[in-house]
């Protein structure tokens, strides 16, 4: 049922698309509300963030208050860790901090699951899906769950970078040959190197040659990482 939303935010081209697709995500994985947020370290002024979100009119105001995010034990595990945090009103008073439970849970976040991806270059891309009901009980289905959140998370992290960071804030986009491009299109499909050396006319040793540069190019350790992050950079499709 997900797995169209996995590919749907790899081809969001803006804000609005990209938000279109955190938000049916989340409720199709039942919550009601989704943060999805980029931050992006500014040594001359502090962070940038720039976030997509539903959250409720009447608590903006409270959600977007950075102070309280200094507080706030979900956050700050997000900072600091890469692992999900599953969280409920427990997470808070064991922080000192329950008098923020207090507060959001008027408005329907009273439990949930966040995480966060660390990138080079200062870049943080921080997903959370809320919902005032208990999260399940059964450990297999939680699992379920926090493994479809970190699933989606690594898709959307690219396309986050390319539609909510400012142009002059986007890392570069990595410089490949239409020949490289070429052989993961084919690798994208299943297509060996014999495969694809066949169709392009090339030797085995060429397309391993062209792969292989397109992995280093675009930083990845295997050939389906970097089909992957192509798809997510837009360079295939």
């Amino acid at each position: 049922m997900l797995q169209g939303d996995y590919l749907s935010v790899l081809e969001a081209k803006d804000q609005d698309q990209f938000r279109s697709v955190v938000v049916r995500f989340a409720q199709q994985l039942g919550f009601d509300t989704v943060t999805a947020m980029l931050a992006v370290d500014r040594p001359e002024c502090g962070p940038e963030f720039v976030a997509v979100h539903n959250t409720p009119m009447a608590f903006e105001q409270t959600f977007e208050d950075i102070s309280i995010g200094r507080r706030d034990p979900v956050m700050q595990h997000c900072r600091r860790n890469t692992m999900p945090i599953v969280w409920g009103q427990k997470t808070y008073l064991e922080q000192g901090a329950i008098d923020l439970w207090d507060i959001q849970a008027q408005y329907g976040y009273r439990n949930g699951i966040a995480m966060a991806l660390h990138m080079p270059e200062g870049r943080h891309f921080m997903l959370g899906v809320d919902r005032d009901q208990a999260l399940p009980s059964e450990p297999g289905e939680l699992t379920r769950v926090v493994a479809d959140l970190q699933l989606f998370a690594v898709h959307a992290q690219d396309t986050a970078l390319r539609v909510l960071v400012p142009e002059t804030l986007r890392p570069e986009q990595p410089a490949l040959t239409p020949r490289e491009l070429e052989v993961l299109r084919w690798t994208m499909d299943g297509k060996t190197a014999w495969e694809t050396g066949v169709l392009l006319n090339i030797s085995e040793r060429t397309a391993v040659q062209h792969l292989q540069n397109a992995m280093k190019k675009l930083k990845c350790n295997s050939k389906h990482q970097a089909v992957l992050k192509a798809l997510r950079l837009g360079l295939i499709h």
